[in-house]
Protein backbone atom coordinates (compact mmCIF):
# COMPACT_ATOMS: atom_id res chain seq x y z
CA UNK A 1 0.00 0.00 0.00
CA UNK A 2 1.20 3.32 -1.21
CA UNK A 3 1.79 6.16 1.77
CA UNK A 4 0.69 9.52 0.73
CA UNK A 5 1.39 12.73 2.97
CA UNK A 6 -1.18 15.74 2.38
CA UNK A 7 0.23 19.26 3.50
CA UNK A 8 -2.86 21.82 3.53
CA UNK A 9 -3.74 24.59 6.31
CA UNK A 10 -7.37 23.68 5.14
CA UNK A 11 -9.15 21.51 6.93
CA UNK A 12 -11.85 20.76 4.48
CA UNK A 13 -9.22 19.93 1.82
CA UNK A 14 -7.24 17.89 3.98
CA UNK A 15 -10.39 15.88 4.29
CA UNK A 16 -11.74 16.08 1.15
CA UNK A 17 -8.12 15.08 -0.66
CA UNK A 18 -7.79 12.11 1.91
CA UNK A 19 -10.89 10.87 1.19
CA UNK A 20 -10.36 10.82 -2.47
CA UNK A 21 -7.27 8.67 -2.25
CA UNK A 22 -8.07 6.70 0.33
CA UNK A 23 -10.60 5.05 -1.86
CA UNK A 24 -7.18 4.56 -4.39
CA UNK A 25 -6.32 2.60 -1.87
CA UNK A 26 -4.05 4.16 -0.44
CA UNK A 27 -2.46 4.82 3.13
CA UNK A 28 -2.90 8.50 3.78
CA UNK A 29 -1.23 11.06 6.63
CA UNK A 30 -2.32 14.72 7.01
CA UNK A 31 -0.23 18.00 8.26
CA UNK A 32 -1.73 20.99 8.46
CA UNK A 33 1.94 22.77 7.98
CA UNK A 34 4.91 22.44 6.93
CA UNK A 35 6.64 21.97 10.43
CA UNK A 36 4.59 18.83 11.06
CA UNK A 37 4.88 17.28 7.52
CA UNK A 38 8.86 17.83 8.00
CA UNK A 39 7.91 15.96 11.53
CA UNK A 40 5.67 13.49 9.41
CA UNK A 41 8.58 12.49 7.27
CA UNK A 42 11.09 12.03 10.04
CA UNK A 43 9.36 9.56 12.09
CA UNK A 44 8.64 7.66 8.72
CA UNK A 45 8.55 7.50 4.44
CA UNK A 46 5.87 8.24 2.62
CA UNK A 47 5.81 7.40 -1.27
CA UNK A 48 4.14 10.92 -2.73
CA UNK A 49 3.75 14.25 -1.02
CA UNK A 50 0.53 16.61 -2.03
CA UNK A 51 1.87 20.24 -0.99
CA UNK A 52 -0.43 23.31 -0.50
CA UNK A 53 1.81 26.27 -1.54
CA UNK A 54 0.44 29.13 0.62
CA UNK A 55 0.54 28.10 4.13
CA UNK A 56 1.38 30.01 7.54
CA UNK A 57 4.47 29.38 9.75
CA UNK A 58 6.16 27.97 6.49
CA UNK A 59 4.83 28.63 3.40
CA UNK A 60 4.91 25.26 -0.08
CA UNK A 61 8.35 26.44 -1.15
CA UNK A 62 10.36 26.79 2.24
CA UNK A 63 9.09 23.15 3.43
CA UNK A 64 9.47 21.60 -0.58
CA UNK A 65 13.03 22.87 -0.09
CA UNK A 66 13.44 21.29 3.23
CA UNK A 67 11.36 17.91 2.42
CA UNK A 68 14.06 17.43 -0.41
CA UNK A 69 16.87 17.67 1.59
CA UNK A 70 15.06 14.97 3.83
CA UNK A 71 13.90 12.82 1.17
CA UNK A 72 15.03 13.67 -1.99
CA UNK A 73 13.51 10.52 -3.87
CA UNK A 74 10.35 11.30 -2.48
CA UNK A 75 7.48 13.11 -5.90
CA UNK A 76 6.07 15.90 -4.59
CA UNK A 77 3.31 17.72 -5.96
CA UNK A 78 2.63 21.08 -5.68
CA UNK A 79 -1.51 22.87 -4.68
CA UNK A 80 -1.81 26.16 -5.58
CA UNK A 81 -4.18 28.59 -6.07
CA UNK A 82 -5.37 29.83 -9.82
CA UNK A 83 -3.55 32.51 -11.25
CA UNK A 84 -0.05 31.32 -9.22
CA UNK A 85 1.16 29.22 -11.99
CA UNK A 86 4.86 31.04 -12.15
CA UNK A 87 5.43 30.14 -8.29
CA UNK A 88 4.40 26.58 -8.99
CA UNK A 89 6.83 26.53 -12.19
CA UNK A 90 9.68 28.08 -9.78
CA UNK A 91 8.52 24.85 -7.56
CA UNK A 92 9.28 22.22 -10.20
CA UNK A 93 12.64 23.80 -11.12
CA UNK A 94 13.66 23.56 -7.45
CA UNK A 95 13.03 19.69 -7.72
CA UNK A 96 8.87 18.92 -7.33
CA UNK A 97 7.79 16.52 -9.34
CA UNK A 98 4.63 18.48 -10.40
CA UNK A 99 2.01 20.71 -9.89
CA UNK A 100 -1.91 21.90 -10.10
CA UNK A 101 -4.37 24.51 -9.19
CA UNK A 102 -6.99 24.80 -7.12
CA UNK A 103 -10.16 24.31 -7.91
CA UNK A 104 -8.77 21.04 -9.62
CA UNK A 105 -10.75 18.23 -10.80
CA UNK A 106 -10.21 15.20 -8.82
CA UNK A 107 -10.04 12.73 -11.62
CA UNK A 108 -6.70 15.09 -12.67
CA UNK A 109 -5.48 14.99 -9.40
CA UNK A 110 -5.67 10.90 -8.94
CA UNK A 111 -3.84 10.49 -12.27
CA UNK A 112 -0.88 12.80 -12.04
CA UNK A 113 -0.60 11.27 -7.71
CA UNK A 114 -0.82 8.13 -10.16
CA UNK A 115 1.89 8.70 -12.25
CA UNK A 116 4.15 10.39 -9.67
CA UNK A 117 3.88 7.04 -7.64
CA UNK A 118 5.44 4.52 -11.09
CA UNK A 119 8.17 7.15 -11.37
CA UNK A 120 8.84 6.46 -7.58
CA UNK A 121 8.60 2.63 -7.88
CA UNK A 122 10.38 2.70 -11.35
CA UNK A 123 13.17 4.73 -9.63
CA UNK A 124 13.42 1.93 -6.87
CA UNK A 125 13.56 -0.70 -9.50
CA UNK A 126 16.41 1.00 -11.09
CA UNK A 127 18.18 1.15 -7.86
CA UNK A 128 17.86 -2.06 -7.02
CA UNK A 129 18.82 -3.46 -9.45
CA UNK A 130 21.81 -0.83 -10.31
CA UNK A 131 22.69 -2.59 -6.25
CA UNK A 132 22.60 -5.87 -7.77
CA UNK A 133 24.64 -5.23 -10.46
CA UNK A 134 27.77 -7.85 -10.33
CA UNK A 135 31.06 -5.37 -9.59
CA UNK A 136 33.06 -7.16 -12.84
CA UNK A 137 30.53 -5.90 -14.89
CA UNK A 138 30.44 -2.10 -13.68
CA UNK A 139 33.81 -0.44 -12.98
CA UNK A 140 33.19 2.39 -11.58
CA UNK A 141 30.81 3.11 -13.66
CA UNK A 142 31.80 1.56 -16.76
CA UNK A 143 29.94 -1.65 -17.87
CA UNK A 144 31.54 -4.41 -19.68
CA UNK A 145 32.13 -8.22 -18.79
CA UNK A 146 34.15 -9.47 -22.23
CA UNK A 147 37.42 -10.36 -21.47
CA UNK A 148 38.81 -7.25 -23.43
CA UNK A 149 37.36 -5.20 -20.76
CA UNK A 150 38.19 -7.10 -17.96
CA UNK A 151 41.85 -7.42 -18.75
CA UNK A 152 41.45 -2.90 -19.10
CA UNK A 153 39.75 -3.46 -15.37
CA UNK A 154 42.65 -5.27 -14.09
CA UNK A 155 45.88 -3.23 -15.77
CA UNK A 156 43.39 0.11 -14.91
CA UNK A 157 43.51 -1.16 -10.97
CA UNK A 158 47.15 -1.65 -11.29
CA UNK A 159 48.08 1.40 -12.46
CA UNK A 160 45.46 3.44 -10.26
CA UNK A 161 47.48 2.11 -6.90
CA UNK A 162 50.53 3.48 -8.26
CA UNK A 163 52.42 6.83 -9.04
CA UNK A 164 53.17 6.03 -12.77
CA UNK A 165 52.62 7.67 -16.64
CA UNK A 166 49.87 6.10 -18.62
CA UNK A 167 48.78 6.71 -21.93
CA UNK A 168 45.56 5.36 -22.97
CA UNK A 169 44.67 4.59 -26.49
CA UNK A 170 41.08 4.10 -28.48
CA UNK A 171 38.66 5.21 -30.60
CA UNK A 172 36.79 8.15 -30.17
CA UNK A 173 33.53 7.33 -27.99
CA UNK A 174 35.58 4.32 -26.02
CA UNK A 175 35.85 5.99 -22.75
CA UNK A 176 39.10 7.21 -22.54
CA UNK A 177 38.59 10.02 -20.09
CA UNK A 178 36.63 7.87 -18.25
CA UNK A 179 39.62 5.60 -17.39
CA UNK A 180 42.18 8.57 -16.93
CA UNK A 181 39.78 10.07 -13.78
CA UNK A 182 39.18 6.54 -12.36
CA UNK A 183 43.31 6.13 -12.24
CA UNK A 184 43.20 9.12 -10.93
CA UNK A 185 40.59 9.23 -8.12
CA UNK A 186 41.69 5.85 -7.29
CA UNK A 187 45.33 6.50 -6.97
CA UNK A 188 47.52 8.48 -4.17
CA UNK A 189 46.86 11.65 -6.04
CA UNK A 190 43.07 11.67 -5.68
CA UNK A 191 43.03 14.64 -3.02
CA UNK A 192 44.55 16.97 -5.44
CA UNK A 193 43.13 18.64 -8.47
CA UNK A 194 42.91 16.84 -11.80
CA UNK A 195 43.41 18.68 -14.69
CA UNK A 196 42.42 18.48 -18.38
CA UNK A 197 43.71 19.59 -21.66
CA UNK A 198 42.34 18.77 -25.14
CA UNK A 199 45.23 19.19 -27.52
CA UNK A 200 43.05 18.97 -30.51
CA UNK A 201 40.59 21.30 -29.31
CA UNK A 202 42.72 24.32 -29.02
CA UNK A 203 44.54 25.90 -31.39
CA UNK A 204 48.09 25.59 -32.17
CA UNK A 205 49.20 29.54 -31.27
CA UNK A 206 47.54 29.37 -27.93
CA UNK A 207 48.32 25.65 -26.84
CA UNK A 208 51.31 26.54 -25.18
CA UNK A 209 50.28 29.27 -23.22
CA UNK A 210 47.62 26.81 -22.17
CA UNK A 211 50.00 24.39 -20.91
CA UNK A 212 52.34 26.49 -19.69
CA UNK A 213 50.79 30.11 -18.82
CA UNK A 214 52.01 33.64 -19.35
CA UNK A 215 52.15 37.23 -17.83
CA UNK A 216 50.90 40.19 -18.08
CA UNK A 217 52.37 41.59 -21.33
CA UNK A 218 53.61 38.45 -22.95
CA UNK A 219 51.12 39.21 -26.10
CA UNK A 220 48.33 41.35 -27.30
CA UNK A 221 45.37 40.55 -25.20
CA UNK A 222 47.88 39.36 -22.20
CA UNK A 223 46.20 41.88 -19.55
CA UNK A 224 46.60 39.69 -16.48
CA UNK A 225 49.03 36.96 -15.34
CA UNK A 226 47.34 33.45 -16.03
CA UNK A 227 48.73 30.10 -14.30
CA UNK A 228 48.72 27.11 -17.35
CA UNK A 229 47.92 23.68 -16.94
CA UNK A 230 51.17 22.32 -15.45
CA UNK A 231 51.02 24.56 -12.53
CA UNK A 232 47.32 24.42 -11.98
CA UNK A 233 47.68 20.45 -11.72
CA UNK A 234 50.70 20.93 -9.09
CA UNK A 235 50.59 17.83 -6.71
CA UNK A 236 47.00 15.87 -8.66
CA UNK A 237 47.21 14.90 -12.34
CA UNK A 238 47.30 16.62 -15.84
CA UNK A 239 45.34 14.54 -18.63
CA UNK A 240 46.72 15.12 -22.22
CA UNK A 241 43.56 14.33 -24.39
CA UNK A 242 44.28 13.91 -28.20
CA UNK A 243 47.84 13.89 -26.95
CA UNK A 244 48.70 12.74 -30.83
CA UNK A 245 47.60 16.21 -32.30
CA UNK A 246 50.07 18.35 -31.10
CA UNK A 247 52.10 19.87 -33.50
CA UNK A 248 56.23 18.76 -33.23
CA UNK A 249 57.38 22.13 -32.02
CA UNK A 250 55.03 21.88 -28.94
CA UNK A 251 55.66 18.14 -28.60
CA UNK A 252 59.53 19.74 -27.51
CA UNK A 253 58.95 22.20 -25.24
CA UNK A 254 56.31 19.46 -23.73
CA UNK A 255 59.55 16.82 -23.35
CA UNK A 256 61.38 19.15 -22.07
CA UNK A 257 59.00 20.09 -19.01
CA UNK A 258 58.39 16.33 -18.40
CA UNK A 259 61.75 15.42 -17.99
CA UNK A 260 62.66 18.39 -15.85
CA UNK A 261 59.40 19.24 -14.60
CA UNK A 262 59.58 22.61 -14.34
CA UNK A 263 58.07 25.22 -16.97
CA UNK A 264 58.31 28.61 -17.79
CA UNK A 265 55.68 31.03 -18.12
CA UNK A 266 55.17 32.88 -21.49
CA UNK A 267 57.03 36.12 -21.14
CA UNK A 268 58.03 35.54 -17.69
CA UNK A 269 61.75 34.51 -16.63
CA UNK A 270 60.78 32.79 -13.60
CA UNK A 271 61.40 28.58 -13.49
CA UNK A 272 58.26 26.86 -11.71
CA UNK A 273 58.94 23.33 -10.50
CA UNK A 274 55.96 21.06 -10.50
CA UNK A 275 55.09 17.81 -9.12
CA UNK A 276 52.45 15.76 -11.49
CA UNK A 277 51.27 12.74 -12.86
CA UNK A 278 50.65 12.68 -16.56
CA UNK A 279 48.40 10.72 -18.19
CA UNK A 280 47.26 10.96 -21.76
CA UNK A 281 45.50 9.56 -24.65
CA UNK A 282 44.72 9.25 -28.16
CA UNK A 283 42.79 8.01 -30.74
CA UNK A 284 46.16 7.69 -33.09
CA UNK A 285 48.56 4.57 -34.20
CA UNK A 286 51.60 6.78 -32.40
CA UNK A 287 53.82 4.03 -33.07
CA UNK A 288 53.07 4.81 -37.00
CA UNK A 289 53.47 8.38 -36.19
CA UNK A 290 56.72 7.86 -35.07
CA UNK A 291 57.49 6.12 -37.71
CA UNK A 292 56.63 8.63 -40.33
CA UNK A 293 57.97 11.06 -37.83
CA UNK A 294 54.84 13.34 -36.97
CA UNK A 295 55.34 12.34 -33.26
CA UNK A 296 58.58 12.70 -31.50
CA UNK A 297 60.02 9.02 -30.45
CA UNK A 298 61.46 10.51 -27.63
CA UNK A 299 58.23 11.65 -26.16
CA UNK A 300 56.21 8.35 -26.96
CA UNK A 301 58.49 6.40 -24.67
CA UNK A 302 58.32 9.27 -22.00
CA UNK A 303 54.40 9.12 -22.15
CA UNK A 304 54.06 5.42 -23.40
CA UNK A 305 55.53 3.56 -20.01
CA UNK A 306 51.75 1.75 -19.06
CA UNK A 307 49.65 1.63 -22.68
CA UNK A 308 45.68 1.28 -21.69
CA UNK A 309 43.64 -0.04 -25.00
CA UNK A 310 40.81 0.46 -24.79
CA UNK A 311 39.00 -1.93 -27.30
CA UNK A 312 35.58 -0.64 -29.61
CA UNK A 313 32.72 -1.72 -29.54
CA UNK A 314 32.62 -3.65 -32.04
CA UNK A 315 35.18 -5.84 -30.89
CA UNK A 316 33.22 -6.83 -27.66
CA UNK A 317 29.67 -7.31 -28.97
CA UNK A 318 29.05 -9.36 -26.22
CA UNK A 319 28.42 -6.43 -23.96
CA UNK A 320 26.19 -4.63 -26.13
CA UNK A 321 22.72 -6.58 -23.97
CA UNK A 322 24.62 -4.77 -20.78
CA UNK A 323 25.33 -1.42 -22.13
CA UNK A 324 21.62 -1.46 -23.38
CA UNK A 325 20.15 -2.33 -20.46
CA UNK A 326 22.24 0.57 -18.37
CA UNK A 327 21.20 3.59 -20.72
CA UNK A 328 17.66 1.88 -20.92
CA UNK A 329 17.03 2.41 -16.78
CA UNK A 330 19.62 5.67 -16.95
CA UNK A 331 17.85 7.13 -19.55
CA UNK A 332 13.99 5.76 -17.82
CA UNK A 333 14.77 7.67 -15.14
CA UNK A 334 15.90 10.73 -16.44
CA UNK A 335 12.72 11.02 -18.92
CA UNK A 336 10.65 9.32 -16.41
CA UNK A 337 9.59 6.81 -19.40
CA UNK A 338 9.42 2.93 -18.53
CA UNK A 339 11.00 1.14 -21.39
CA UNK A 340 11.76 -2.41 -19.87
CA UNK A 341 14.33 -3.12 -23.61
CA UNK A 342 14.39 -3.51 -26.94
CA UNK A 343 12.59 -6.14 -29.69
CA UNK A 344 14.29 -8.98 -30.90
CA UNK A 345 14.39 -7.15 -34.38
CA UNK A 346 16.37 -4.51 -32.74
CA UNK A 347 18.49 -6.21 -31.16
CA UNK A 348 19.82 -7.79 -34.12
CA UNK A 349 19.96 -4.77 -36.04
CA UNK A 350 22.38 -3.38 -32.81
CA UNK A 351 24.41 -6.64 -33.27
CA UNK A 352 25.05 -6.40 -36.69
CA UNK A 353 26.59 -2.58 -36.67
CA UNK A 354 29.30 -1.29 -36.62
CA UNK A 355 29.26 1.69 -34.06
CA UNK A 356 31.64 3.60 -35.53
CA UNK A 357 31.13 6.28 -32.53
CA UNK A 358 31.38 3.88 -29.95
CA UNK A 359 29.74 3.57 -26.34
CA UNK A 360 29.09 7.30 -27.08
CA UNK A 361 27.05 7.05 -29.88
CA UNK A 362 25.07 3.42 -28.50
CA UNK A 363 24.08 5.85 -25.49
CA UNK A 364 23.11 8.74 -27.90
CA UNK A 365 20.98 5.90 -29.86
CA UNK A 366 19.35 4.86 -26.88
CA UNK A 367 18.65 7.70 -25.45
CA UNK A 368 16.76 8.83 -28.61
CA UNK A 369 15.32 5.59 -28.84
CA UNK A 370 13.81 5.44 -25.36
CA UNK A 371 12.70 9.24 -25.86
CA UNK A 372 10.59 8.31 -28.98
CA UNK A 373 9.14 5.28 -28.01
CA UNK A 374 5.45 4.92 -27.12
CA UNK A 375 5.64 1.07 -25.76
CA UNK A 376 7.92 -0.63 -23.29
CA UNK A 377 9.61 -1.76 -25.91
CA UNK A 378 12.31 0.04 -28.46
CA UNK A 379 11.46 -0.81 -31.64
CA UNK A 380 12.58 0.07 -35.16
CA UNK A 381 10.82 2.98 -35.65
CA UNK A 382 12.59 4.51 -33.06
CA UNK A 383 16.14 4.17 -34.54
CA UNK A 384 18.15 6.49 -36.57
CA UNK A 385 18.22 5.13 -40.00
CA UNK A 386 22.12 4.01 -40.03
CA UNK A 387 20.87 1.57 -37.80
CA UNK A 388 17.75 0.96 -39.08
CA UNK A 389 18.89 0.30 -42.23
CA UNK A 390 21.86 -2.17 -41.12
CA UNK A 391 21.70 -5.91 -42.05
CA UNK A 392 20.83 -7.63 -39.24
CA UNK A 393 22.47 -10.00 -37.65
CA UNK A 394 21.14 -13.61 -38.81
CA UNK A 395 20.50 -16.68 -35.73
CA UNK A 396 20.38 -19.30 -38.27
CA UNK A 397 23.41 -20.82 -37.60
CA UNK A 398 23.58 -19.62 -33.97
CA UNK A 399 23.02 -22.57 -31.20
CA UNK A 400 20.67 -21.30 -28.72
CA UNK A 401 19.28 -22.70 -25.39
CA UNK A 402 16.12 -21.23 -24.81
CA UNK A 403 15.89 -22.67 -21.18
CA UNK A 404 18.36 -19.74 -20.42
CA UNK A 405 17.58 -16.05 -19.58
CA UNK A 406 16.90 -13.58 -21.81
CA UNK A 407 20.21 -12.29 -21.23
CA UNK A 408 21.99 -15.56 -21.84
CA UNK A 409 19.87 -15.83 -25.48
CA UNK A 410 21.04 -12.10 -26.44
CA UNK A 411 24.77 -12.98 -25.34
CA UNK A 412 24.78 -16.21 -27.29
CA UNK A 413 23.44 -14.72 -30.29
CA UNK A 414 26.05 -12.09 -29.80
CA UNK A 415 28.82 -14.49 -29.63
CA UNK A 416 27.44 -16.37 -32.99
CA UNK A 417 27.47 -13.39 -34.73
CA UNK A 418 30.94 -11.97 -33.57
CA UNK A 419 32.36 -15.60 -34.65
CA UNK A 420 30.80 -15.55 -37.97
CA UNK A 421 32.16 -11.90 -38.73
CA UNK A 422 35.63 -13.04 -37.66
CA UNK A 423 35.16 -16.16 -40.06
CA UNK A 424 33.96 -13.97 -42.81
CA UNK A 425 36.81 -11.40 -42.46
CA UNK A 426 39.58 -14.34 -42.19
CA UNK A 427 38.51 -16.15 -45.47
CA UNK A 428 38.01 -12.46 -47.13
CA UNK A 429 42.24 -12.39 -45.99
CA UNK A 430 43.01 -15.78 -47.20
CA UNK A 431 44.05 -16.22 -43.50
CA UNK A 432 46.08 -13.36 -43.04
CA UNK A 433 46.28 -12.32 -38.81
CA UNK A 434 47.26 -8.63 -39.48
CA UNK A 435 44.95 -7.95 -42.79
CA UNK A 436 42.13 -9.62 -41.04
CA UNK A 437 42.47 -7.48 -37.39
CA UNK A 438 43.15 -4.15 -39.81
CA UNK A 439 39.77 -5.20 -41.19
CA UNK A 440 37.56 -5.60 -38.16
CA UNK A 441 39.56 -2.44 -36.72
CA UNK A 442 41.02 -4.25 -33.57
CA UNK A 443 44.02 -4.98 -32.19
CA UNK A 444 46.04 -8.49 -33.15
CA UNK A 445 46.18 -9.76 -29.86
CA UNK A 446 42.68 -9.54 -29.51
CA UNK A 447 41.92 -10.98 -32.77
CA UNK A 448 43.86 -13.75 -31.82
CA UNK A 449 42.48 -14.11 -27.94
CA UNK A 450 38.82 -14.24 -30.32
CA UNK A 451 40.14 -17.23 -32.65
CA UNK A 452 41.41 -19.11 -29.50
CA UNK A 453 37.88 -18.70 -27.59
CA UNK A 454 35.32 -19.72 -30.94
CA UNK A 455 37.94 -22.27 -32.11
CA UNK A 456 38.85 -20.79 -34.87
CA UNK A 457 43.08 -20.79 -34.90
CA UNK A 458 42.93 -24.41 -35.16
CA UNK A 459 41.07 -23.84 -38.71
CA UNK A 460 44.06 -21.19 -39.54
CA UNK A 461 46.82 -23.85 -39.15
CA UNK A 462 44.55 -25.70 -41.40
CA UNK A 463 44.61 -23.41 -44.17
CA UNK A 464 46.80 -23.25 -46.85
CA UNK A 465 47.27 -19.40 -46.61
CA UNK A 466 47.44 -16.74 -43.56
CA UNK A 467 50.42 -15.85 -41.21
CA UNK A 468 51.39 -17.05 -37.99
CA UNK A 469 51.89 -16.09 -34.50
Amino acid sequence: MHKVLIVDDEKNMRFFLKEALVKEGYEVTTAENGLEALEAVSCGSFDCVLLDMRMPKMDGIQTLERLLGKTPDTPVIMMTAYGSREVAMDAVRLGAYDYFTKPFDINEMRVVVKRALQKQKLEDEIRKLKGKLDKKYDYEGIIGKSEEMLEVFDLVSKVAKNDITAMIYGESGTGKELIANIIHHKGPRKDFPMVKINCAAIPETLLESELFGYEKGAFTGATQRRLGKFEQADGGTLFLDEIGDMSLMTQAKLLRALEERKVQRLGGNEVISVNIRIIAATNQDLPKAVHNRTFREDLYFRLNVVPIFLPPLRARRGDLPLLIDHFIAENNSRLDKSVRGVSASVMKRMLGYDWPGNVRELENVIQRAVLLSSGDLITEDCLPAPIAESKPVSTQDVSIEFGGSLQEIVENIAAGAEKQLILDALEKNDWSRTKTAELLKICRKSLHNKMKKYGLSDLAKDSEGGDED
